[in-house]
């Protein structure tokens, strides 16, 4: 039985925070600029991008987090990356952090800066100059969805989630936005993340927890297999829930633990079921591995198949291609041993057996939500990914996505 219950306020759920977006004009229409505060500075853990061409604002962060181990507040664009853009990239980040320390009187040591669309475009800071101060202006503990608009790019809808639960006494609740839809890839996946938590902590073990979370949730969606340039996730603990400081190894631990899984799982499904032109989430799960890692290698590898995920748009129950993308995923296996279901309807068993009905598999892989059961048959172990199907539609918005 779960000890959290899901609550609504996505990022400004939890005591302390606020949250604001505007349209200030770096998109046509939408609201392209958000803040997030923390009325006290709070302990922060983040992940970043494993892409080596890295945006300013994530280069500047990770600057900024060797130095300080608070934050008080996160500021986001959207519509340009703010990557590919040299010292004057750089600059125009830093001066992000500069209006907004200045429009909260707050350290800039403790701003954090994000920046999520077209790659290799200078930020337009004339907007930009008159956004933070308004955005700042309309911070409110009911500005989450504010926020969370502000950071969509391609996004269909806006994706948060928060939790609530007890540690001792006192009500403890974690929540979070997101954004992403396309250029989505394991090690992270075009995404922003945004968290914070009203607990105590250690500021070792959030990190610690942050990190785990991020392996077993954003780590494990894939849209099309590639890296962007930008992502980064977050966190905020600012500790004004009152409870005991949670430390290593503790039951305590292991509830909050459970309780930021949750959000990030289910933040990370949001991503993967707004895939760019996505009309389905497929759900893949590996068990049987004889390891973890080949768990997750296998079952990345079939998230990651671009045969795989046309085929589930087909509707074709195509299980040669799930073979073959098990096959190229780097993991010692025996091929006649494998047996796959989907949506709980046999395919194939041991041996090569065909189980296939293609009249009921035509109506399971219909369904809006597709769960793919990879059985290796070589050990206990056991991974889950998400991904989406790929459809026309996918190239038609990134045919045209700087028009």
């Amino acid at each position: 039985m779960k000890k959290f219950m899901e609550i609504p306020g996505g990022v400004t759920a939890a005591k302390g925070f606020e949250a604001s977006g505007v349209f200030c004009g770096i998109r046509k229409i939408k609201k392209d600029i958000a803040i997030i505060r923390s009325v006290i500075p709070a302990k922060v853990a983040a992940v970043f991008t494993l892409n080596k061409t890295l945006a300013a604002p994530v280069v500047l962060d990770k600057l900024i987090l060797k130095r300080s181990t608070r934050c008080s507040a996160i500021v986001a664009n959207s519509g340009n990356a703010n990557a590919c853009t040299g010292e004057r990239g750089f600059g125009d980040a830093e001066r992000m952090i500069e209006l907004t320390a200045q429009s909260l009187g707050i350290p800039q040591n403790e701003v954090l800066v994000a920046s999520t669309g077209v790659i290799g475009q200078y930020l337009p800071m004339e907007a930009i100059e008159s956004g933070i101060p308004q955005a700042a202006a309309l911070l409110s503990e009911h500005g989450s969805d504010d926020a969370s608009e502000a950071i969509m790019t391609t996004d269909t809808f806006a994706k948060n989630c928060a939790v609530r639960f007890m540690i001792g006494e006192k009500p403890i609740t974690i929540g979070g936005i997101a954004k992403g839809s396309g250029m989505i890839e394991p090690n992270m996946a075009t995404m922003l993340a945004f968290l914070t938590t009203d607990a105590n902590i250690e500021d070792g073990l959030l990190q610690k927890i942050f990190r785990r979370g991020i392996n077993r949730s954003f780590n494990r969606i894939s849209v099309d297999g590639d890296m962007s340039t930008n992502d980064m996730a977050v966190i905020l603990a600012n500790g004004m829930g009152g409870n005991a400081d949670i430390t290593e190894g503790s039951p305590d631990a292991e509830l909050f633990e459970a309780a930021l899984d949750h959000v990030v799982i289910s933040l990370a499904k949001m991503i993967a079921r707004d895939g760019e032109g996505a009309t389905k989430l497929v759900e893949i799960e590996v068990k049987g591995a004889a390891s973890h890692s080949d768990a997750v290698a296998a079952a990345r590898s079939v998230a990651n198949s671009n045969l795989v995920k046309t085929a589930i748009h087909g509707e074709d129950a195509n299980w040669g291609r799930i073979l073959a993308a098990l096959g190229y995923s780097g993991v010692d296996l025996f091929p006649e041993q494998i047996e796959l279901s989907m949506n709980n309807l046999p395919i194939l068993g041991k041996n090569y057996t065909i189980l296939i009905d293609e009249q009921k598999a035509k109506v399971a892989l219909a369904e809006k939500d597709i769960s793919l059961s990879i059985d290796l048959n070589q050990g206990t172990d056991s991974a889950i990914f998400w991904t989406c199907d790929l459809t026309k539609e996918y190239i038609h918005i990134n045919a045209s996505y700087r028009s």
